[in-house]
């Protein structure tokens, strides 16, 4: 069984100096519940399908598994999803012996921009870059499957 470990921050600042790699993102969902989400990705030309567990209370921590399909049979999928599908493109920042993935959302998800970093323990520490913001780590709001429910740009609050 994979476990996913990742926490999560707003971005303050701007990374675009430090990125070395970018690719677009489309993904839907065809189940997105607390519980379990299944995810329907192309990245760049790639296609992948993706089903997630619970996080645990903070957020850090979940059940993972991924298989890479064809970006035919993502796209033949992705017309199965829930309505509303996520847009964004990942721009990957390495610091130190870290990598953050930082998604600049567009679409009705657009002025958001998250980064995410996977660990290999909850409580491994790493370097956090200037522009690096408040963390939100285990705030539903940001999770993909409900952003693709309720938007950023329909959000009253935002930090």
């Amino acid at each position: 069984m994979a476990t996913e470990i990742e926490r999560k921050f707003l971005v303050r600042g701007d990374f675009f100096p430090e990125v070395y790699d970018s690719k677009r993102i489309v993904q839907g969902y065809i189940c997105s519940s607390p519980e379990r989400s299944v995810r329907v990705r192309i990245r760049g030309n790639e296609g992948y399908l993706t089903i997630k567990g619970a996080s645990n209370v903070d957020g850090t921590t979940r059940y993972e598994f991924e298989k890479k399909i064809t970006e035919e049979e993502a796209c033949q999928l992705l017309a199965l999803c829930e309505p509303g599908t996520i847009s964004k493109v990942r721009h990957l920042v390495k610091a130190g012996d870290h990598i953050f993935e930082v998604d600049v959302f567009d679409g009705e998800n657009q002025g958001l921009v998250v980064a995410e970093i996977e660990l290999k323990e909850a409580s491994e520490v790493f370097i956090h870059p200037d522009w690096l913001g408040e963390e939100v780590t285990g705030d539903v709001r940001y999770y993909n499957s409900m952003l693709s429910r309720h938007p950023y740009r329909t959000w009253e609050n935002k930090k």
